[in-house]
């Protein structure tokens, strides 16, 4: 059997508010295949105990997903992932991450910091997307997951 565990960060500075990341969050890692259909998501208890926020919050999380058709509620057994948002060439295995990862190394290697290479992300983002120059008809979030997991096989 194969476990998953997943943490939420919750940035409570951002201004974002928690259920709103929880939804971002799940999301990233359904995007780069971190979170696969059949994985169970943590319990509300689970999310209050790592994440210090009130279970009805990620309630209100898993409901939004819920709704746009990505996880579903097993009374019972708790709230699973249903679809994936990933496609390969979005995996961490794929070369485009392979060379998004080499090229972090660069930035950090000529001394910008993490917002600095948020900014740049963002920007070359806008400029791409905007100008229609891809064929892509799904809006993308910026930004690591945000989520820690860890899948490992257990009994």
């Amino acid at each position: 059997m194969v476990v998953v565990i997943v943490e939420y960060r919750i940035d409570r500075r951002s201004g974002v508010p928690a259920f709103q990341q929880i939804v971002q969050q799940t999301k990233q890692a359904l995007r780069l295949g971190v979170l696969v259909p059949g994985d169970r998501l943590p319990t509300a208890k689970e999310v209050a105990a790592t994440s210090t926020v009130n279970p009805n919050t990620t309630l209100k999380a898993y409901r939004e997903l819920e709704r746009e058709g990505l996880v579903e509620p097993r009374p019972g057994q708790g709230t699973f992932v249903r679809r994936t948002l990933g496609r390969p060439e979005t995996g961490t295995d794929s070369p485009l991450y392979v060379e998004l990862v080499a090229w972090m190394s660069k930035a950090a290697g000529a001394g910008l910091e993490q917002e600095d290479v948020a900014a740049l992300v963002a920007s070359a983002m806008e400029k791409q997307y905007a100008a229609g120059n891809v064929a892509a008809t799904e809006s993308t979030t910026t930004g690591a997951t945000g989520a820690t997991t860890t899948r490992s096989t257990g009994e």
